[in-house]
């Protein structure tokens, strides 16, 4: 499977399209799709979803026909890099969330957050609001319901009527999802943000400056939680996987 072209430069990885856009072109692209209510499906594309798509067809078709895949694991800075298709710079979910809260202050964008446990969602929904007064907080909703609650999360959604949603799930709960809704949702951007609403929250600390810049992002918060060992794993056989296909990572097709 061949993606879409983009309208805006991209190196694919294992087939999979991942933006070279900086953060400030990516808050200007999404500015303008909001402006002209042309749906975008926000991934923050790491290393642990490339392995895992490569392994599982439906879910690397999840990945590839986003509209938007950001480089947010510094696997995947460093791969492009490797491979002479560099992006202009890391584009962490966590601080790109952060740049779309402040572009829309000055825009009055209206928000709907979806997903965590019901406590940290409380807690990361209240002290947004107190951080970004300008934007309007239009509803949110815990991320623990099943299949037979869509419609009814859908409805909530649709009525609400967000400018961004950001949906805070597990991945293979998250991506799969937004694809699956992002028709009738009715809504500009939708962007999977994972675990950030707990570091928002106060639950995780995000690392420090220091680590972010070394790429060492991922070894803080498996400090913070050990059991994310086995899926950190992943990271080591993912750089051992680039450098064996070489050029091959640039034209995988499904």
């Amino acid at each position: 499977m061949n993606p879409k072209p983009k309208p805006y430069p991209t190196v694919s990885l294992y087939g999979v399209p991942f933006s070279k856009m900086s953060m400030k072109e990516t808050v200007e692209y999404l500015k303008l799709a909001i402006e002209t209510r042309r749906p975008q499906r926000v991934i923050t594309g790491n290393p642990i979803m490339l392995m895992v798509g490569l392994d599982n067809p439906s879910f690397h078709h999840t990945l590839a026909t986003a509209d938007l895949v950001v480089p947010d694991g510094s696997g995947v800075v460093w791969a492009a890099r490797r491979l002479k298709q560099p992006v202009q710079e890391r584009v962490a979910g966590f601080d790109l969330l952060h740049e779309l809260l402040r572009e829309g202050e000055r825009h009055q964008w209206s928000v709907y957050l979806l997903g965590a446990s019901s406590e940290i969602l409380q807690t990361a929904h209240d002290k947004l609001k107190q951080q970004f007064p300008g934007i309007r907080f239009v509803g949110y909703r815990d991320g623990y319901f099943t299949d037979r609650d869509d419609g009814e999360v859908v409805a909530a959604i649709r009525a609400a009527n967000p400018d961004l949603l950001f949906v805070a799930r597990s991945t293979m709960n998250q991506e799969p999802w937004i694809e699956k809704y992002q028709s009738v949702l009715n809504v500009p951007v939708v962007m999977g943000i994972g675990g950030s609403l707990d570091v928002v929250s106060g639950k995780l600390k995000r690392a420090p400056a220091l680590f972010r810049k070394l790429g060492m992002e991922w070894f803080y918060r498996l400090l913070q939680e050990p059991s994310r060992f086995k899926r950190m794993l992943v990271l080591p056989q993912f750089a051992l996987k680039v450098i064996k296909d070489g050029d091959k990572v640039l034209k995988h097709n499904k």
